[in-house]
């Protein structure tokens, strides 16, 4: 046939060389019998063959010779979709080495033979368009120029179909083709001079300090500029930041618009007059507004200590805090951007547990911007195998099926293509996307290192290498874009700039970047009224009267059923009935609520039960969504503590109005989240002003159940505390839960708050309540019985915290015992040394007192109690130890020895 006529034939949508093997086959089969094949394609054969354009005696597609088999293609174009990356140049410190692999994909190398070599090649893609090329080596030269350029893409992992067309598509239709005017080219060059003048500047003017420089990779700055304008474009407002210490001034300065003279005043030790003992200034957030031709919006770079990847969680959380205050949830209204280091993103077990949270329905944001910063070393590491098992740093992300773009730090203009594509990829696919950054540090870990010592190649390279800026200036010259003259120019403008201390404008797109103090986070002014007895026991009928079409397991429906006769009764609340009321009041007065933690939903301890599971569909009901004017959130979350606590954290330092609680399974499990709680929770205040009101359920209690289900490890959390940083309860009684969830909340709830909850409490009817406690009365910091108090045969005070009183107190009416007065404290920290003098200056009879626990002596609040009574008391009454010894482990795991030591403590106690 013609090649003339064949090009005719081919604009036929449905006939083309790609299926010409299978339409062959259906040709011959109607023209042995029309009626033997599909309608559609009876109809179209009868039109072909009534189309008298077409000579069908040159229709043969076997027999063409002009084209190349379309299954040899199709492998060719699947290589380089699968496989491109590998063979790109997007190492700037091995470009020979990459150059050396390109040439080897060759017409040869795909098995092609010298007489096929002219033939033509005709592809489709996914959108029908078909494009076509005169030979092999033309299409293998443009698939490299797709797939082998400065960009490695990394998407054949993803197996939803829709995704990978559609990257594809915008891979072999945009990707060199899309050519930026003058004006953006001069906005990346420009963003560039700035980051490395900044570099220089501060390295001149403080030398040998620590920068953390990110010289070697300073087309993050331009890549942040697009994506704040290229977003505010498409709507977007808010963007929350997270990075660690690599190229953070550099972001502050550059990106956020903090001035220099702050940043030299941080240098100088002379602006932390607003911060209690602060922190070291590449630790530091900053808050910005942000000002565009297309919107204006905000941006929140957060406070980060140096545990590396920990901020990725907070983030997240922060972010979803801002999606759930919204009437409706929409994920473009906000943009988490998380900056990582290569060898710490894929080296941190956080990094695993935040992206498996990505994805879930309690924590998704619709997809976050991953950029890391591979600087092909971590601090004195460089060799791959010592780094990771992995091929790519970010192998990790494969795991959610994200999309991974490897770029070429040099070439600035691939950065800015990678960043756009990115976004409009999460855009559409609300999924997190990953962009592999691949530089270098163009000095030591820190600026007092000598990286020659450990990596004196890798350095030789480095220091005979030309920096982004150089590379991109003399690119721009040459298109005669701009002069040498005018980047001097440019130069010297910045340096005036910090010279002054101003803040320095970008004008990237027409990026105006204004600091401001805080971003002005939701916190309705809601304060504490007196419960009235009506009200109250309207909201509880109202959360526990489950509906009649509603098939309730039996063992659910009869603690519904309790709960109803608790007040129809007049029967005591056990704990999950009161629990729930709390929410249920602070919901009612506005106040919203957000719980997570594993299985909460149900509770581990099978007593919450907020979510209720018909028995023949599945269908939810919550009793709590009954109550309006505030959003309840209730989230069993995956197994993971560190992750889902730094979520928590971050969603309760936004949303002021909304009461946040983490539950561990058991307080045991919270140390597998220490660094949160160590770096954010404890110390957030100390560090960076930065409060949180976010609330931890710590199940606590030695019960026999072995030393990871016993101890929420009081003695950590006490010693923590310092400055009222903490309120530290340990609540023994159902209204003590409910009136501690109430005070918290009401409160401007500024300081988080541990709670060591019960376990076996949660069912003793000693810890039950009388409805009138909810409404008549409030939180207790300590509760004992004052009646005793004017009794004058008490000499001894027995002191204890938490479920161990019970079994005090059962053992004092069991053998009638008159001579001692039993105090629970129910707020250790801040310590209730009012309450407790009171006593003491009431009743002067008093010789002995002891302080009881089941942890062991080295555990629990022992020494805690024993500092803080000795203060008050002034060594004039000593304090007696009554407990278990000094262990290593928290508990025995032998339920008999257990039971053994804890009568053998309850019987000491009352030892004349």
């Amino acid at each position: 046939m013609k090649e003339k006529n064949y090009n005719k034939i081919i604009n036929e949508s449905w006939i083309n060389p790609i299926n010409k093997e299978y339409l062959e086959n259906i040709y011959q089969k109607y023209l042995k019998n029309r009626n033997s094949i599909d309608l559609f394609w009876k109809k179209k054969f009868d039109n072909f063959e009534q189309n008298k354009n077409i000579n069908k005696k040159e229709i043969n597609f076997k027999k063409n010779s002009f084209f190349l088999n379309s299954k040899k293609v199709y492998k060719i174009l699947n290589f380089f979709r699968k496989k491109g990356h590998k063979y790109s140049n997007i190492n700037p410190l091995n470009k020979k080495n990459n150059k050396k692999k390109k040439k080897l994909l060759n017409y040869s190398y795909f098995n092609i033979l010298k007489k096929d070599i002219n033939k033509k090649i005709v592809i489709k893609d996914n959108l029908n368009s078909i494009k076509t090329f005169c030979n092999i080596n033309k299409f293998i030269k443009w698939l490299k120029k797709k797939y082998c350029h400065t960009i490695g893409f990394e998407f054949s992992h993803i197996s939803l179909n829709k995704e990978k067309k559609w990257i594809q598509n915008y891979i072999e239709r945009k990707w060199i083709k899309k050519k930026f005017c003058i004006k953006k080219k001069k906005d990346i060059l420009q963003s560039i001079i700035y980051s490395e003048t900044f570099e220089k500047y501060i390295n001149s003017k403080y030398p040998g300090y620590k920068r953390f420089s990110l010289e070697g990779n300073d087309s993050l700055i331009p890549m942040l500029h697009e994506t704040i304008s290229f977003s505010i474009k498409k709507k977007i407002l808010n963007f929350y930041i997270g990075m660690a210490h690599r190229g953070r001034l550099n972001v502050l300065i550059n990106v956020l618009g903090k001035s220099s003279k702050k940043l030299f005043q941080e240098f100088n030790g002379k602006n932390f007059n607003n911060l209690n003992n602060g922190d070291v200034k590449y630790h530091l957030g900053f808050y910005s507004k942000i000002i565009t031709k297309y919107g204006t919006g905000k941006l929140n770079l957060a406070y980060n200590p140096s545990h590396l990847e920990i901020i990725n969680p907070v983030i997240m959380g922060i972010s979803r805090s801002y999606l759930d205050s919204l009437n409706k949830f929409d994920s473009n209204k906000v943009l988490p951007i998380m900056i990582h280091g290569d060898a710490s993103f894929i080296a941190q077990g956080i990094i695993q547990e935040t992206l498996n949270l990505s994805q879930t329905p309690g924590y998704t944001v619709g997809g976050s911007i991953h950029i890391i910063i591979n600087n092909q070393i971590a601090f004195t590491t460089s060799k791959i195998n010592n780094m990771r098992s992995s091929y790519y740093s970010t192998d990790i992300a494969k795991m959610i099926e994200s999309p991974v773009f490897h770029v070429n730090s040099d070439d600035p203009e691939a950065c800015i293509f990678s960043i756009q594509m990115a976004i409009k990829y999460r855009i559409k696919f609300k999924k997190d996307v990953f962009i592999d950054l691949i530089g270098y540090r163009r000095n030591g870990h820190n600026e007092s290192d000598d990286p020659t010592v450990t990596q004196p190649l890798m350095y030789k390279i480095i220091n005979n290498h030309p920096t982004v800026k150089n590379i991109y200036s003399k690119k721009l010259i040459n298109e005669e874009i701009i002069t040498e003259n005018k980047i001097k120019q440019i130069i010297s403008n910045y340096r005036k700039i910090l010279d002054s201390g101003s803040i320095v404008s970008c004008n990237y797109n027409f990026l105006k970047l204004i600091p401001i103090k805080k971003n002005k986070y939701i916190n309705k002014n809601i304060y504490i009224k007196k419960i009235k007895k009506n009200e109250i026991k309207k909201i509880y009928k109202n959360i526990n009267m489950l509906p009649k079409n509603l098939n309730v397991h039996p063992l659910v429906k009869k603690i519904y059923s309790d709960r109803i006769n608790m007040i129809n009764l007049e029967k005591k609340l056990d704990w999950g009935a009161s629990e729930t009321l709390a929410y249920a009041y602070l919901l009612k007065n506005g106040i919203s609520c957000r719980i997570s933690g594993e299985d909460v939903i149900r509770g581990t301890f099978f007593h919450r039960h907020a979510i209720i599971y018909d028995q023949k569909n599945e269908k939810k009901y919550s009793p709590l969504k009954n109550i309006k004017n505030g959003k309840f959130f209730i989230w069993n979350s995956v197994l993971s503590e560190e992750a889902v606590l730094a979520f928590e954290y971050g969603y309760s330092l936004r949303n002021k109005n909304t009461l946040t609680i983490w539950e561990a399974q058991f307080g045991d499990f919270s140390n597998v989240a220490q660094v949160v709680i160590d770096q954010f929770i404890s110390s957030g205040q100390e560090k960076w002003n930065q409060t949180s009101g976010i609330v931890l359920f710590l199940p606590h209690g030695h019960e026999g159940q072995g030393p990871e289900h016993s101890s929420a490890r009081i003695e950590r959390y006490l010693q923590l505390c310092s400055k009222k940083n903490l309120n530290l309860c340990i609540p023994t009684t159902a209204s003590q839960i409910f009136h501690l969830l109430c005070k918290h909340a009401f409160n401007k709830r500024t300081t988080p708050l541990i709670i060591f909850s019960p376990k076996s409490l949660l069912r003793n009817p000693l810890s039950k309540s009388l409805f009138s406690e909810i409404y008549k009365k409030n939180f207790k910091k300590i509760i004992f019985n004052k009646k005793l108090l004017k009794n004058k045969k008490i000499n001894k005070i027995i002191l204890c915290s938490g479920k161990i009183y019970y079994e005090l107190f059962e053992y004092k009416i069991k053998f009638n015992i008159k001579n001692s007065l039993l105090i629970r404290i129910e707020q250790l920290y801040p310590f209730p040394k009012k309450e407790i003098l009171k006593i003491f200056n009431y009743n002067i009879n008093i010789k002995n007192v002891i302080w009881c626990q089941e942890e062991p002596k080295n555990q629990g609040s022992w020494m805690y109690i024993k500092n803080c009574l000795e203060k008050i008391l002034y060594k004039k009454i000593s304090v007696k130890y009554i407990g278990r010894l000094t262990s290593p482990s928290s508990s025995t795991g032998n339920v008999y020895v257990h039971r053994f030591n804890q009568f053998e403590i309850i019987k000491k106690v009352f030892e004349k």
